[in-house]
């Protein structure tokens, strides 16, 4: 059984959430998301928490599942999420142009990456890309794809990385 469910989402202070038969929807400072209700999950708030319900086994597991995602929209909504990403390698550059990315990845051509609806990016520096957004799905998405460009290849580490990412470099073949 899911205990994820049993604990209240609490509402800081300037969000609002509305709950309808078809979803909820909740609205802050950063943006509205909004999340279709799950079959068998009773939504409601009381005293600035979001509490969530289900009658049977299968719908607590539901439950649980739809509180966690409540809560990473309550807190996108409120304070916001930040996604940093590195280019390493020689030339690896990344400039904006509009909502357009544009990355030198040492290939023949320039990758463009079109920033989806809701996400915002950054270039403080030409190695670093910042990516900002209220939906931490959304957001987690758009820095997977541009990693999927040039993943960091495991000899040298060279590639588009998440910031603190971890390479294990393996070792160089012996002639």
């Amino acid at each position: 059984m899911s205990r994820v469910a049993k604990k209240p989402v609490v509402l800081p202070k300037g969000v609002d959430v509305q709950v309808t038969a078809e979803a909820i929807i909740v609205k802050g400072p950063k943006g509205a998301l909004n999340l279709p209700t799950p079959p068998g999950v009773v939504a409601s708030v009381d005293e600035g928490q979001l509490v969530l319900n289900g009658k049977t086994p299968n719908d607590v597991k539901m439950a649980g599942t739809a509180r966690a995602i409540l809560a990473n929209m309550v807190t996108g909504v409120s304070e916001g999420y930040t996604r940093k990403l590195e280019l390493v390698g020689v030339g690896y550059r990344a400039a904006l142009s509009g909502k357009d990315l544009n990355l030198s990845l040492g290939f023949s051509h320039p990758v463009v990456f079109t920033a989806p609806e809701g996400v915002t990016i950054e270039v403080p520096t030409q190695t670093e890309i910042l990516l900002k957004g209220a939906d931490k799905q959304a957001l987690g998405q758009a820095a997977a794809k541009i990693r999927g460009f040039r993943p960091p290849e495991p000899y040298k580490g060279k590639g588009v990385r998440y910031s603190g990412e971890k390479i294990t470099l393996k070792e160089a073949k012996k002639a």
